[in-house]
Order: structure tokens, then sequence, then C-alpha cells
């Protein structure tokens, strides 16, 4: 499909009406309270000096514990800041809470650090100056750091200093009766919930393309990211390697993929199923992760020995969720309550924005996902499920091309021409919420959308590289020039008094529980380790 073509159809692009819309998904009602959906945003950046240079500082001790800060951690190294929002039904309270997040942290980092705000890391000299992030002295803590160093040597350091952001969605809790009566359902509510969440989940698979091609905000990296590594890049400079067509080479096979994963059919059609997967995984040691502890002399490099660590070790692009007691296990907690949310993983920090994330972007989330929750979803099979794989890579590696090439269902499809009817199909989402909340806030978030498909130049994949190859700079210097701007954007004197008590009690708050949780009796970490093995699913 050429790029006027698709130029054509966008303009031609009309808003179904509310009545059209009910009809497409088959439902006779959307209520105002299904409107109400409920999101979080668990943002990731890396602390680096003024020259991109990563920062080798401890985490910043009035920021808090980061071991129980609800508010503010860290995820692999002690260099990459994690900011977390509670849920929320307003996208402006979750953005100014995220917001607020910021404020604060720039505000109380060292004069000479700021926020990278790229997705693909800084210059990086090697492993050996990538902190991993610590935890305390608890068996806890201990716990999460081995995790990390168990990830150290499975897929080594760089790989892991990647950022993006979690996007965690909710329907609200009045729908889910509601629809079940409509779908008459005569199960349990948590089985009906559940299986419409994996109902979600297959389709966000089938699609999730369309998200890298729209935000996609990494076609290029440093050279350091590679150094020593077998890769498919082109050179740009002397410092950076991309590819002409690349969306989100953090998605690709240079960011979260593992060859010992590869092979795993993690099947989404049920529940059981998908626990089943991911437990089998976890209990089976792996040859190649068996020679990590040989050399140990004595102390542990991992949790364990087996394919996965811990469920999270899983790399996906969305994951099913739910909140968990202290103590429990993730995978438990689904299989005794159920599925209570879903985590979108699949999304780069947009250099553009200084919170990485915007409104409008938030609002298309929230269309695609409903759009995925009410359409139909066939279960997933075998077949499927890796073509979907093959769909993504070629989109994270190509998807700028007006010619790209993927399947649906073994037919090939052009990428252009396919996204294209799926927005159409979405411009219903956004009717039933732009009637629900007024105004035509969906509609527009639909129309910027369409825009990017029209413009490939449009998409921050597109506009970063437009940028470097006029201004000649490299991915770095880059990264450097649109950090600076996005501090400078995010201002302290920007923090509310109230944000700021919330956060600074909530810092020493979050120290003081880690002291308590560091006196309380504990067995030898050995003990708890093999404790906590031995009650793995």
């Amino acid at each position: 499909m050429s790029s006027t073509s698709v130029s054509s159809a966008v303009t031609a692009f009309a808003m179904p009406t509310q009545e059209q819309a009910l009809r497409y998904y088959a439902i006779d009602r959307f209520d105002a309270s299904w409107g109400s959906v409920v999101r979080g945003i668990e943002k990731e950046s890396l602390r680096v000096s003024p020259n991109g240079a990563l920062s080798q500082r401890s985490h910043p001790e009035i920021l808090g514990s980061t071991l129980t800060n609800p508010y503010i951690t860290t995820d692999f190294s002690e260099s990459l800041l994690e900011f977390i929002t509670p849920a929320y039904e307003r996208i402006d309270d979750c953005l100014g809470m995220l917001e607020g997040i910021h404020r604060f942290s720039l505000k109380n980092l060292d004069a000479q650090e700021m926020l990278w705000v790229a997705s693909m890391p800084c210059a990086l000299g090697g492993e050996a100056e990538i902190p991993v992030a610590q935890f305390g002295t608890s068996n806890v803590g201990k716990l999460k750091t081995l995790y990390r160093e168990g990830l150290s040597h499975r897929y080594g350091k760089i790989m892991q200093t990647v950022a993006g952001i979690h996007y965690n969605f909710s329907m609200p809790e009045s729908f889910w009766p509601q629809y079940q009566a409509h779908c008459r359902d005569s199960g349990t509510l948590q089985d009906f919930r559940t299986d419409k969440y994996l109902h979600l989940i297959r389709n966000f698979h089938r699609y999730s393309w369309l998200l890298v091609y729209l935000f996609g905000a990494s076609p290029a990296t440093c050279k350091s990211f590679v150094r020593g590594r077998d890769h498919e890049l082109q050179e740009l400079d002397a410092d950076s390697l991309y590819l002409p067509y690349a969306t989100c080479l953090r998605m690709g096979k240079l960011g979260y993929k593992s060859e010992a994963q590869k092979s795993l059919f993690v099947c989404y059609n049920e529940l059981t199923s998908y626990a089943e997967c991911l437990g089998t995984a976890m209990r089976t040691p792996y040859p190649e992760y068996l020679e990590i502890d040989k050399t140990a002399g004595g102390e542990p490099k991992q949790i364990n020995a087996n394919l996965l660590q811990l469920e999270n070790e899983f790399y996906s692009t969305i994951r099913p969720k739910r909140n968990v007691r202290s103590g429990q296990r993730p995978l438990e907690a689904l299989i005794e309550s159920g599925i209570e949310y879903v985590e979108i993983r699949a999304l780069d920090l947009n250099p553009y924005l200084p919170l990485g994330i915007d409104a409008e972007q938030t609002r298309f989330l929230d269309i695609f996902l409903i759009h995925c929750l009410l359409a139909p979803s066939p279960e997933c099979h075998h077949d499927e499920f890796f073509e979907v794989a093959d769909n993504l890579m070629r989109v994270v590696e190509q998807g700028r091309d007006p010619e790209l090439v993927i399947k649906e269902d073994g037919t090939p499809r052009n990428m252009r021409e396919w996204a294209g009817e799926i927005l159409l199909g979405l411009g219903n989402a956004a009717t039933l919420l732009d009637t629900l909340h007024g105004g035509t806030d969906y509609a527009e978030a639909l129309t910027a959308a369409q825009a990017k498909l029209a413009d490939a130049s449009l998409t921050p994949s597109g506009r970063m590289l437009q940028q470097m190859q006029t201004e000649q700079l490299s991915f770095s210097a880059l990264a450097i020039k649109l950090s600076q701007q996005q501090r400078d954007a995010l201002k302290p004197d920007g923090l509310s008094p109230e944000q700021e008590a919330l956060f600074i009690a909530t810092a020493k708050e979050s120290l003081a529980k880690q002291a308590s949780i560091e006196a309380e009796p504990q067995d030898p970490f050995e003990v708890f380790l093999a404790k906590w093995n031995e009650a793995s699913l």
C-alpha cells in the first residue's frame, strides 16, 4: 500500500456513531461507569552525568528505600530508577503523580546527574561499570539482588540497562458482573473476568506490533551496546548504529530476548495452561545455567539454575497480573484469585515528552485495550503464537518501510494496510469513550495515530532518525540534548508543596520500614533461599 493511499484512507476516516459502535462489538450498551478504566504507570530511567555517562553513585537515600518505597525504586541497576504511580481513574491524576515523582527525584539527585530520556542506554564502558541494584541486608532484599545477579550472568548486564514504560490497565469493577450477564455466562465472576482478560491478552499479542510502530522510539543505539555481540545493525556515524526502518530495537534481538526462552509456547487460552507452562519453566534446570554456579566458590550467583528463576524472568509484551499478599508468589496469586489487571510492557520512552508518555498516548492505549477486550478473540494455537512473534520482530526492524509485509493467520498482509483496518475498528472504542466522557479527546488520539500511519516521519522513531541526520547528531548526542531539555521542562519549582510533603514522608517511612525488616530475626540466607526454591510452583 502506498503512502498516498494510506494518506487518503486517513483523510476519509470518519468516526462511527454510538449505535454503530455498539453493533460492532455486539453489545446493547456501554454504561457510564464502564468508561472509568483504571491505569497506573511504571517508568524506568537511567541516572547519567551531563555528558551522558552512567552514574556510579548509589541510589540517593533521600529518595527512600528501594525495597519499600511504593513510588521510587530501582530496576536492574542501582542507576536505573523506576517510578511507580498508584492506579487512577483520571488520566490527569495518573500523569500528575508521575510528574510529581519526576520533579521530586530531579530536585534530589546529585547536581551532576540527570535522567536519560531514551530507552536504549547511554554509552557504556563495559559490564563492570553497571552496578547491580542493592536492596539491603534482609533476606528479601538479598533475594531481589540475587535475582538481578542471575540475570547478569544469563543475559549480560548491558541488555538489562534498556528502559521502558509499563502500563497497568484494568476495567472498573462495576463492568464485570454486567458484562458477564450480557455474555450469558453462568460461571463464577472470578473465572469470567480471568477468561476475558486472557481474551484481551490474545488480541494484544496479535496487534501489539501496531503499538511498536506508533510509539517505538529506539531506532538507533550507541555502538557500546553491541560491543562483542553479533548484530545486523548498520553504521550511522562513528558512535551510532541503526536500521533505516527500525522502530523499537529494545523489543528486538538486541533487547529483552532470550535464546533459552525462544522455544517456550506460552498459551493464553486458559489460566491453567499459562500457569503450567511458567511453572514447568521455573522447575526445570537449564544446562547452561547449571554451569553458572560451578565457578561461584560456594556463593550463589542466581536464585536457581532453572529456565526461569521466577515468573518475572519470562519476557513478554504483556503480563496477566494480580496484587499479591506479603510472601505470596505472583503465579500462586493468579491461580488462587484470578487476573486482576494486565501490564503492558511494549512501550518505549518517548524522548520528546518530559514524562516519556502523555495523555494522548494514554487515551490511545485505553482505546486499544478496550478494543482487544470487546472484539472477537479466537484461541491461540502453536503456529499463530510464533507467527505473532515473527510479525513483532519484522515491525521492530522494518516497521517504517511502507512495503513491509507481515502475516495474518498465514496470509501475507501489507502492514500499513492492515494497520489502517485496525485503526478503523478502534474508532468504535473511541466513540464509546468520547460519548461517556464528553468531547473528542479519544477521537483526536486516534486521529494522531492515523497521521503517524500516513507519515512515518511523525513517529518517535522517525523523528529521532530525522533529527540525528539533519543535525548530524550521534544517538548519544541527541539523547543528551533531549535529556537536558526534559530536565529543564521538569524544574523542581513546579512541585506542589503537598506532593513534596508526601514524597518526603514516604521516603522516611520506607527507610524506617526497611530498617524494621532488617531488624527481624532471619534464617541464614542459604536456608532462606532453599526454602524459597522449595516453595516454587
